[in-house]
């Protein structure tokens, strides 16, 4: 079996600030931000470094994106906690974060024929016409993965690091039983 290696590139994490936060005022006052209410009601907020955007809701609540390990989402939020202080807004309390999603890719060392995956395992659904990975549910290890011809996988649904290396090995069990 080749070397597999996979990598987090996005988790995605919910929480609440437990204040109601002024988003118009946010959106006047801070320039990394979009607001527009008439088609969504919340705040988009990018932060630079770490590489995240974030939602923020008039209730408190915040759903950010794109950071590559836990560490950076908590300074994504802190520096959002920041940036409420700018206008006023002491956030005084934890923000108790959970984990909604985790998206991790990279490669398996071996290659699909996802022709035989698509008739040999459950859970699949291919149509090369319209996308050109074989997608893969694994309900018991709540993972979907993308499954391309040269190796390379994309692993969503998982909610910890742990979780993604648990499904890739179950992944990596139903290729060997199928791929004699």
């Amino acid at each position: 079996m080749a070397k597999r290696d996979i990598q987090v590139v996005n988790i995605v994490v919910s929480t609440s600030l437990e204040h109601d936060i002024p988003l118009e005022k946010m959106a006047a006052t801070l320039s990394n931000t979009e607001y527009n209410p008439e088609q969504f009601p919340g705040l988009v907020i990018r932060i630079k470094d770490p590489k995240t955007s974030a939602l923020i809701f008039s209730s408190g609540k915040i759903v950010c994106t794109g950071a590559r390990t836990m560490d950076n989402v908590r300074l994504s939020i802190k520096k959002i906690i920041k940036s409420l202080e700018k206008i006023g807004i002491k956030i005084t309390i934890e923000p108790e974060i959970k984990i909604q999603n985790i998206v991790a890719s990279g490669t398996i060392g071996m290659d699909l024929n996802l022709n035989v995956l698509a008739m040999k395992l459950e859970n699949t659904e291919y149509e090369p016409e319209q996308f050109p990975g074989l997608v893969y549910k694994l309900p018991a290890a709540k993972a979907t993965f993308l499954l391309f011809s040269n190796g390379k996988v994309v692993c969503t649904g998982t909610k910890s690091e742990t979780a993604v290396n648990e499904a890739l090995d179950i992944l990596v069990e139903n290729l060997k039983k199928v791929v004699k």
